[in-house]
């Protein structure tokens, strides 16, 4: 599977800092320090309704870690999946009597779409979970044989209790987690399971739906896990420096993935850090395809929204903070890019050395956009009312942004 094209990020003077990151396991914030090449994976969409601001604000936070690498001088291997089989996928299908490999390559295509206009950079690897089930197999049948997984009416089971190191990414109690896992897609009610958060690794072939062969397992599908899991360990390996995603996905998602990987290779940990950016809602509930309350990204680039300022209000938000979309919000996003548009257009200004350090720090900082953004006010407000006499200045101060925040002015 291809991702989309990259857009060409500007070099600035000087080097970027290292990244200070909220980690969701240790509940505080850790001092990333990759070698030359940083490895990061991002858990990616499952494709029947793409790609509303839910998305794209994970994404972005991403996309911001990948620029503060990058300032640093790092290279940054990235590699993102689509879950472009599961069971949403295939219900959404049925419902609107649609093939369900043709609803997902649709609706990966927007995606595409979308993180091209939002300037978001694409992945080294990005990869579907179908394409990704010849190494998913061998996987699963290693648990088996090691007796870590467990069979239950055909369906393959991993048994979270041969983890020693289980709840340590989520570090919710078992009451928790039984409650997130019915919600989450998980099964906890199903009768002989050992525990009932076990998640399914591998699910034997139903009538109507898709199915691949599973070897020794016999013909199914695998599970949402694992997935990941064969992806990651195939292109980053063990102990990757960032496991990202959507705050949604610290349980069962991410808890359970690292269980399998460090069942299976017996390291640990499976990511130095779990990286988890929060919620978008709208009219007072988060946005969820389940509910319907969608902005769709695409909907606003055909109703004539620059992508830039689509950007700037997502920008405008911590990563990890719960926050609304409304006609505000994106409002302010127009407006602010009207100003910076209109201070970087003169022919010289006042120095910005100053202002690419203020930006650079502040993404170190738990990747603080909101803190970055006001920086560049203060800038363009002076900008704009003074004006200086700094030939190099707007060029700078155009290319920070772009380089850091990925916003082209």
């Amino acid at each position: 599977m291809h991702a989309w094209p990259a857009s060409e990020v500007p070099a600035l003077p000087g080097k970027g800092r290292d990244l200070r990151i909220h980690d969701t396991a240790t509940g505080g914030r850790i001092t990333l320090d990759p070698g030359p090449v940083a490895r990061i994976y991002v858990c990616g969409i499952t494709p029947y309704d793409a790609t509303h601001m839910g998305h794209a604000a994970t994404y972005n936070a991403f996309d911001l870690v990948q620029r503060v690498w990058l300032d640093t001088k790092r290279q940054v291997h990235y590699v993102q999946n689509v879950t472009d089989v599961d069971d949403p996928l295939l219900e959404r299908a049925v419902r609107d009597g649609q093939d369900w490999t043709e609803l997902a390559e649709r609706e990966t295509a927007l995606f595409r779409e979308d993180m091209t206009a939002l300037r978001m950079l694409p992945p080294k690897h990005y990869i579907g979970a179908v394409e990704a089930i010849p190494g998913i197999v061998p996987l699963v049948e290693r648990l088996r044989d090691a007796g870590a997984a467990y069979e239950l009416d055909g369906d393959v089971y991993f048994s979270v209790e041969t983890d020693p190191h289980f709840g340590g990414v989520s570090n919710l109690d078992a009451e928790a987690m039984r409650l997130l896992s019915a919600e989450r897609g998980g099964d906890p009610e199903r009768p002989g399971k050992k525990n009932p958060l076990d998640p399914m690794l591998w699910m034997a072939a139903r009538e109507g739906e898709p199915s691949w062969d599973g070897a020794s397992l016999g013909p199914g599908r695998p599970g949402w896990h694992i997935e990941c899991v064969a992806i990651a360990l195939d292109h980053l390996g063990m102990g990757f420096d960032v496991q990202g995603g959507g705050s949604d996905l610290a349980f069962p998602h991410h808890e359970m993935g690292a269980s399998h990987a460090q069942v299976l290779t017996g390291e640990y940990p499976f990511a130095q850090a779990y990286v988890h950016a929060g919620m978008v809602a709208l009219d007072g509930e988060k946005m969820s395809k389940s509910r319907g309350n969608l902005v769709f990204v695409s909907k606003l680039r055909h109703d004539g929204v620059d992508p830039a300022a689509i950007r700037l209000a997502l920008l405008s938000h911590h990563y990890r903070s719960d926050w609304e979309w409304t006609d505000q919000v994106l409002a302010d996003a127009v407006e602010r890019l009207g100003r910076w548009r209109a201070a970087v257009s003169r022919p010289d200004g006042l120095p910005a050395e100053a202002l690419v350090e203020e930006v650079r720090e502040a993404l170190a900082d738990d990747l603080d956009a909101p803190a970055a953004l006001a920086a560049v006010d203060r800038w363009a407000e002076r900008q704009n009312a003074e004006g200086g006499t700094d030939e190099g200045a707007p060029g700078l101060v155009s290319r920070t942004v772009d380089a850091l925040l990925g916003v082209a002015l």
